[in-house]
């Protein structure tokens, strides 16, 4: 018995340009999964005169549920607006509303070598985000985020936020050389 291979004109060349343009885009995807670390600044509101802003106030965001983290970057942040020149006030009187969100995630190095069980090395990274909200009208002016490999300890995770938002702050618009 004999098989037959059916070629139709036309078609193994399709089928074959559909293969390469599906295995470009699976590499395109992957290559565009790869985690980018270190902080991101969007300024939403261009016109807004961060050096007049003098008072703000804490609105609840995606707090930590660990307490001890979210006091840590709570006492981080105010830190960092005092030095700003910035005093803490009732949500009524403020000028701006600063809220965070903080999450953590697992990535795995692709290109590690994998142990005798076949598992690629995996990390710990955290992600937290600090918004300014225009206490009138809520919208967004500025914010701020840091992508970063943390280390589970709770002494050296302590020591990373108060590094991680102090780093954060250096971006912030009145700081930056213009």
């Amino acid at each position: 018995m004999t098989l037959r291979a059916f070629v139709m004109p036309g078609r193994t060349v399709a089928a074959c340009a559909a293969a390469c343009v599906l295995s470009a885009g699976l590499a395109a995807a992957v290559h565009a999964q790869t985690p980018k670390y270190g902080i991101t600044v969007n300024i939403d509101d261009k016109k807004a005169d961060f050096a007049a802003i003098k008072k703000y106030a804490w609105q609840r965001g995606q707090a930590s549920f660990d307490k001890a983290i979210d006091a840590s970057i709570v006492a981080a942040v105010d830190d960092e607006l005092a030095k700003l020149g910035m005093v803490k006030d009732a949500p009524e009187s403020a000028q701006v509303l600063v809220t965070y969100a903080s999450t953590n995630r697992t990535d795995v190095d692709l290109k590690g070598k994998p142990d005798p069980g076949g598992v690629r090395p995996k990390y710990q990274v955290g992600t937290l985000v600090v918004v300014f909200l225009d206490a009138k009208t809520r919208n967004r002016l500025l914010r701020l985020r840091v992508d970063q490999p943390i280390d589970a300890d709770p002494d050296a995770l302590q020591a990373t936020i108060r590094n991680v938002v102090t780093q954060m702050f250096e971006q912030y618009p009145t700081r930056q050389k213009k």
